[in-house]
């Protein structure tokens, strides 16, 4: 590495990949973009002018330079696992964006990648870095929800069809990985599984409703079973007009937290013993405070992707452990593909 920072390349530079560029740029202390590469070399000129790096279409060149310390990996989802070997295997630390792959045996081939080559990787899970989801994980390791029984994981947001037709490969199966839960939910399905455990099963149903010429559904409903005994429901949808919320819901004997857009709108924790309730009024008893409200600058988009690149670096700056593991997608992964077995089967999946 130069000096303390982390010499990077964006590989891939759409949408996400800007992201990344634009979120390395604001960590100047720690990091450098050197280059962006994409097949596409017009639009990686475009975004690498944007920040003063050098422009590839030459993958594997890249790869081999001695002036690249790590990859973010922006790529269609089908694609990762390629990218992200190709870089361990060459010295590389790696940042994957969400999902890790499309299929548990990219993700697995990626994580044995990870192991043989000592490097440092992770997957954008960025919603895991706000302070909302902070609080709640706070809450849930001190016990003061109590034993967690339930949780509710919902996207209810809109895509337009000139979302599905922007590339060829969105809305398929083979480079997308899915539609609304594989792309979207994702998010806040790795969220519940990080305030509720291991999950063991699940049962879904999946249509297609608003959209057209995409191999891939855009609504989705499921039940999980979580090896404490709690259960748990996803709903994602790219059909809900005109979009609403990401929401997470976590329930428990001694209290509950719901986060809303990534800002929290319940809160209740008990300390010591709950008092018996025996019919509640259901709406009291919220602790939220001004406190807890996350202003315009936290929910700007990439704002969470730069407090995670700023985790990661740390990592590969003093040999810890990013905060979101490649087992952590892979567990997110496994349960959004037995959903999708689920709801082609018709029958609950074991996990």
């Amino acid at each position: 590495m130069s000096g303390k920072r982390v010499r990077f390349a964006v590989i891939g530079a759409g949408m996400i990949g800007a992201v990344h560029a634009a979120a390395l740029a604001e960590l100047p202390e720690t990091a450098e973009l050197v280059a962006v590469v994409d097949v596409d070399r017009p639009k990686a000129l475009a975004l690498a002018e944007q920040h003063g790096a050098e422009h590839t279409d030459d993958l594997t060149a890249l790869l081999s330079r001695d002036d690249i310390d790590a990859v973010t990996v922006c790529t269609p989802s089908g694609l990762h696992a390629d990218v992200a070997v190709a870089a361990l295997d060459a010295g590389k630390h790696v940042v994957i964006e969400k999902p890790i792959d499309v299929s548990l045996a990219a993700a697995d081939r990626i994580i044995h990648a990870e192991a043989r080559s000592g490097r440092k990787a992770t997957v954008i899970s960025q919603h895991r870095f706000d302070r909302s989801t902070e609080t709640v994980l706070q809450a849930v390791t001190d016990g003061t929800l109590g034993s967690i029984t339930s949780a509710i994981a919902s996207h209810a947001w809109w895509r337009g069809q000139s979302y599905y037709d922007s590339g060829e490969w969105r809305g398929t199966w083979a480079l997308d990985g899915g539609g609304a839960v594989m792309n979207q939910t994702v998010h806040t399905i790795n969220l519940m599984l990080t305030m509720v455990g291991t999950p063991v099963e699940v049962f879904a149903y999946t249509a297609c409703l608003a959209h057209e010429h995409i191999e891939v559904e855009d609504t989705a409903v499921a039940v999980l079973r979580f090896e404490s005994g709690a259960l748990g429901m996803i709903h994602g949808t790219t059909a809900a007009y005109p979009g609403l919320d990401a929401r997470l819901s976590v329930y428990g004997t001694k209290g509950s937290a719901v986060v809303s857009d990534d800002q929290l709108v319940y809160l209740h924790e008990t300390v010591g013993a709950a008092t018996e309730i025996g019919m509640s009024s259901m709406t009291g008893g919220n602790q939220v405070t001004a406190a807890h409200q996350i202003g315009p600058d936290e929910l700007s988009f990439g704002h969470a992707h730069r407090l995670q690149l700023a985790d990661f670096i740390a990592a590969v700056t003093t040999g810890g452990a990013p905060r979101v593991s490649t087992s952590d997608a892979r567990t997110s992964l496994a349960v959004i593909l037995g959903l999708y077995e689920s709801a082609t089967t018709g029958r609950p999946v074991r996990l």
